[in-house]
C-alpha cells in the first residue's frame, strides 16, 4: 500500500512554493508515491483519469495503468501490451465509463474497461500519417455529449481530428503554427458542458477553446502569454474544468498549477520549482476529485500530490 503523509501543518503550506503576490486560497493536502516498478511507485507518471468514484487512473513510463483511490491507495493495474516505441501520454473517460488512451507512439487511441479488458473493436487509428484518420503523435481524446470522439497528436501536422461514436472521420482542424486556431503541440484536451473543446496549446503557451458541434470548428476563445508572471503560462500541459466558473491549468515549464477563471483572469498559483512536498519538478497532468481537490502529477518528483486551491 502507498503510503499517504497527510499535511496539516499551515506553516508547511506556506513554505512549499505559493508563489509571492498573489493569493492563493488553498494548500497542500498529501503527497503519495515513489520512484519504483512495483506496485504504488511510479517512474515519472505523465497522465491521469478520474472516474466517479474518485479512482485515479495513472499511466507512468512503465507503460502501466495503475489505479489508486483519492488517498493514493493502490487498488489494481494493468500493461499495455506494446511500448518499446514509447508510453501513452493522455487518459480520459468515455460516456460508458471506459478509459481512452492516447497511445501515442503507436498513432492511436485505445479504449479500455475500467477492469483493464482491452476494447479491441474501438479502437481508432493506428496507422502513422496525415490523411484523415491517420495520426502522429496522439495527445489526448475526449468524447463529447453526443458520443463524437475528438483526437489530438503534435508532429509536423499538429491537428485534431472529429469522429462518431463509431469512428468514422468527421473533419479536421488546427495545423502547425502560432495564428489563432493553429496548434503548436495541443497536448490534453477537456470538453465542458455546451461540448466546447478546450485545447492546452503547449508550445504556443496559450489555452484556445473550440465550438467543433456543427460540421466544422469555430474558434470560441484564445488566452495565454508566455511567461511565468500571474496569469502567463509556460508550457500549459494539462487543464480540467470544475464546472462553476473555473479552469485549472497544470505548466510544465513553470513548475505548478494556476486557477483561471473562464476568460483567463488568474485567480490563484499553487507550486514552484523543487522536490519538496509543495513543489513540483516538471509536471504533466492533473485531475479534480468530487471535493473539488486537485491531484497533480508530479511527473519528475515521480509521485502525486493532492490539492485545495
Amino acid at each position: 500500500m502507498t503510503r499517504v503523509r497527510p499535511l496539516i501543518s499551515t506553516l508547511l503550506v506556506l513554505l512549499c512554493g505559493c508563489v509571492p503576490g498573489l493569493e492563493s486560497p488553498g494548500g497542500l493536502e498529501a503527497v503519495w508515491g515513489e520512484r519504483g516498478i512495483s506496485d504504488g511507485k511510479f517512474e515519472k507518471p505523465r497522465a491521469v483519469a478520474i472516474d466517479a468514484d474518485d479512482q485515479l487512473y495513472i499511466v507512468d513510463m512503465t507503460a502501466r495503468i495503475q489505479v489508486f483511490d483519492r488517498n493514493g491507495s493502490f487498488l489494481r493495474a494493468w500493461q499495455i501490451p506494446e511500448y518499446y516505441r514509447g508510453r501513452p501520454s493522455g487518459l480520459s473517460f468515455n460516456n460508458a465509463g471506459d478509459l481512452l488512451i492516447a497511445d501515442t507512439h503507436y498513432n492511436r487511441m485505445l479504449v479500455y474497461s475500467a477492469d483493464g479488458r482491452k476494447l479491441d473493436d474501438q479502437t481508432i487509428g493506428g496507422v502513422e500519417g496525415h490523411g484523415p484518420g491517420e495520426f502522429g503523435f496522439v495527445t489526448d481524446a475526449v468524447q463529447d455529449s453526443h458520443g463524437n470522439y475528438y483526437i489530438a497528436e503534435y508532429g509536423q501536422f499538429d491537428r485534431i481530428q472529429k469522429f462518431t461514436a463509431s469512428g468514422e472521420y468527421l473533419f479536421e482542424w488546427g495545423g502547425h503554427g502560432d495564428q489563432p486556431g493553429q496548434f503548436v503541440r495541443p497536448q490534453n484536451l477537456a470538453i465542458d458542458a455546451e461540448d466546447h473543446i478546450w485545447v492546452a496549446d503547449a508550445c504556443n503557451h496559450r489555452i484556445q477553446v473550440f465550438d467543433a458541434t456543427g460540421d466544422h470548428a469555430v474558434l470560441v476563445k484564445m488566452w495565454g502569454v508566455h511567461g511565468e508572471q500571474p496569469g502567463e503560462l509556460s508550457y500549459p500541459y494539462d487543464l480540467v474544468l470544475d464546472g462553476q466558473g473555473h479552469v485549472y491549468v497544470i505548466e510544465f515549464g513553470n513548475h505548478r498549477l494556476q486557477k483561471f477563471t473562464l476568460d483567463g483572469q488568474s485567480v490563484g498559483i499553487w507550486g514552484g520549482n523543487g522536490r519538496e512536498p509543495g513543489q513540483l519538478f516538471c509536471p504533466w497532468a492533473l485531475a479534480l476529485d468530487s471535493r473539488g481537490r486537485v491531484h497533480v502529477i508530479d511527473s519528475n518528483n515521480h509521485r502525486v500530490q493532492r490539492v485545495g486551491l
